[in-house]
């Protein structure tokens, strides 16, 4: 993105938030032992610290170690004002830096976040006798999903009757666009009729036009009472033509079983008249 005004600090932010649990623990880490490492270089150039070998950069670290951890263990100590003033510096740095570190990960614990499975492929196969667009929604966890609404995109580029490519994006209409609760798994629908952006398209015209289908999902998580989203972008090579997804769902009497080692396994569909479209490439 060019052009965008600069904000470093909010960024910043906000990227440790996106970032996974191991990555943030490695910045906190990371950050922890440079800054020692720094303080450790300025109590070495300046020396003051009783007890302390002289050159002793390891010396220096510990001592630095022990300010900013508040350990204090008396062996070594500050003994000029130089010494007490860096003390003093390092103890405000840490003091901002567990605050920081405080709410970043309270931040992170508080943020719910879905784990809501995509199916791989999108199929489009006959259904009823009409061509249908299709794919799967699974929610991985064993909470429910209240309201959850699901919007699908189809975006693909235009070309415009003066010559420029414009990139259009045009909602699909869905069979049912929301339920009550996704606790198992959701099959999404798309009848493909003349009202249809996908009438009439085939693998190679998909291709041509740098087809793509956006999939958002919200609603509100049951545990947190919460918002929370997830997001799954399909390229036209993830459609397979004349395929439908294999059933999932076992029901055992009291008991429904949900399969997902098979959530995305396809079987081929017979082809109909009324399904004017390529099959599976």
């Amino acid at each position: 993105m060019i052009g965008a005004p600069p904000a470093p600090l909010r960024d910043f932010y906000h990227a440790l938030l996106a970032l996974s649990w191991p990555a943030t623990i490695g910045v906190v880490v990371a950050s922890y032992f440079a800054g020692n490492a720094l303080f450790a270089v300025l109590f070495l150039a300046s020396g003051g610290i009783a007890n302390a070998r002289p050159g002793s950069l390891r010396d220096a670290f510990f001592f630095s170690v022990q300010t900013l951890g508040t350990i204090g263990y008396g062996a070594m100590y500050p003994v000029s004002d130089t010494a007490n003033l860096l003390v003093t510096v390092e103890s405000t740095f840490g003091l901002v830096l567990t605050a920081l570190v405080t709410g970043l990960v309270f931040a992170k614990f508080s943020r719910p976040t879905a784990r809501v499975l995509f199916s791989q492929k999108l199929t489009i196969a006959p259904m009823n006798g009409v061509p249908t667009l299709s794919f799967r929604v699974g929610n991985q966890r064993k909470n429910r999903i209240l309201g959850a609404q699901l919007q699908v995109a189809f975006v693909r580029t235009e070309r415009t009757a003066e010559g420029k490519d414009f990139y259009r994006m045009i909602d699909l209409r869905l069979s049912r666009d929301r339920i009550f609760s996704l606790s198992r798994s959701w099959s999404v629908l798309h009848a493909i009729d003349e009202a249809s952006p996908l009438w009439g398209q085939t693998p190679e015209s998909l291709a041509e036009q740098g087809a793509e289908f956006q999939v958002s999902v919200s609603g509100m998580d049951d545990t947190w009472m919460q918002a929370i989203h997830a997001s799954h972008t399909y390229g036209d090579r993830d459609v397979v033509w004349g395929a439908r997804h294999a059933d999932i769902l076992r029901d055992e009497g009291a008991v429904m079983t949900v399969d997902l080692a098979k959530f995305d396994e396809l079987e081929p569909t017979e082809p109909v008249a009324s399904f004017p479209y390529p099959r599976t490439r």
